[in-house]
């Protein structure tokens, strides 16, 4: 997939608007906790103030419900961008308002303005060709660079795409790199070739386990969503989450993998607690003997043992959903193994973003990773084999 390159456009001097995706965790205060997706942005601001451009910033944070929420403003973003940038960014009090008009009409070349919150309008979210409309007459050339909203059809990442034409739109570096790791990780990766797939349900990883099935050469299961496929097969889960819905699914997942010679491995040992809560009380347990009414929260040791030894020989691991509850720390050491062997491993390692994503970040393994995608909703329905609707427009 060879998208419209940000290096072929010419916008030397030009006001660009670039959708950025801010949407970073916040402490109780205000203080952005981790900054990974700000850091992200940054090559293709510099690239754009190397060419004397004038630079709209506009991104999402949060979930307001399309009106201004003072608890969802992006300052704290503006105060770090101007740490990070060591230069001034102005912040508009609205998004298409009078402020932010009169902003962009005024912003030089060289100067960064950050709309507010995008979602504090309400046709941010529906699409609305007005809002549309009025984010692309701000600017010359637009640039989407938020690789972690393009799976969403909405005004600042499809709708605005309409109001240029090929010449005046481009992928950002970032978006450029996310679509072209996972194009070589589905398309060409260098075999044998693992995914890890984790998480609570099957559902939300449905379409992406069918669409890697002939892609891979192992799939290891964790999470919630393996109590689904083993009940399939029989096993007396207790209380664990089960989506018996699925079951079916599970089974023809599991035959498909088996007629493709793919090697799918389920966990052999779980840590099982009494009830969801960190203080609950908690054995560890084969699979075949999860207490009745008890539910498995994590992978136990013996399977941590198996999957590093299935890992051992492989050149390339995807890894999209934890081992288990991970937020908890007695529930989170099954995860955590698996991270530290995948961060040593010579393969090849790409992280799906979401809660892998966070996940590695809070145990310090980022740096050692291959490849962290800043999109966990994005990176999965590109793995569901999906063109996403803000990718589709930037498409050569």
């Amino acid at each position: 997939m060879e998208l419209l390159n940000l290096k072929e456009c010419d916008i030397n001097g030009k006001k660009v608007f670039i959708r950025c995706d801010f949407n970073v965790p916040m402490d109780d205060y205000g203080n952005i906790t981790d900054d990974r997706r700000i850091r992200s942005a940054l090559a293709t601001i510099h690239y754009c103030l190397d060419q004397q451009c004038a630079i709209i910033l506009g991104s999402h944070f949060g979930r307001p419900k399309g009106e201004r929420d003072d608890k969802y403003t992006l300052a704290p973003v503006a105060r770090r961008l101007h740490q990070l940038l060591k230069i001034d960014v102005k912040l508009a009090e609205d998004v298409v308002g009078e402020s932010a008009q009169t902003l962009a009409r005024e912003l030089e070349n060289g100067e960064i303005l950050l709309l507010e919150n995008l979602r504090f309008e309400k046709g941010e979210t529906k699409n609305d060709p007005q809002l549309s409309a009025a984010l692309a007459s701000m600017a010359e050339v637009y640039i989407n660079d938020a690789f972690g909203v393009s799976h969403r059809a909405h005004a600042s990442v499809e709708g605005i795409t309409r109001y240029f034409d090929n010449a005046h739109k481009a992928a950002g570096f970032l978006l450029q790199k996310e679509i072209q790791f996972f194009g070589v990780l589905l398309e060409r990766p260098v075999r044998p070739f693992a995914a890890i797939i984790g998480g609570s349900k099957v559902s939300g990883k449905l379409e992406a386990l069918i669409n890697l099935l002939p892609k891979v050469d192992k799939i290891l299961i964790g999470g919630g969503m393996a109590f689904t496929f083993l009940k399939a097969l029989g096993h007396d889960v207790g209380n664990s989450l089960v989506e018996d819905e699925l079951l079916g699914e599970a089974i023809h997942i599991m035959n498909e993998a088996k007629q493709l010679g793919v090697k799918f491995y389920l966990p052999v040992d779980v840590v099982a607690a009494e009830k969801f809560a960190p203080d609950a009380m908690s054995r560890l347990c084969s699979v075949q003997e999860i207490p009745s009414g008890w539910m498995g929260l994590d992978i136990g040791p013996a399977t941590v043992r198996l999957y590093r030894q299935v890992l051992n020989d492989v050149q390339t691991i995807l890894w999209n959903g934890p081992m288990g509850v991970y937020e908890m720390d007695r529930f989170a050491r099954g995860s955590n193994k698996i991270a530290h062997f995948v961060a040593d491993s010579y393969a090849t390692t790409v992280v799906g973003g979401g809660d892998t994503a966070d996940l590695v970040q809070r145990i310090g393994l980022d740096e050692e990773m291959t490849f962290i995608s800043t999109g966990g909703g994005a990176s999965l329905e590109l793995l569901e084999g999906k063109i996403l609707p803000g990718v589709k427009p930037l498409m050569k």
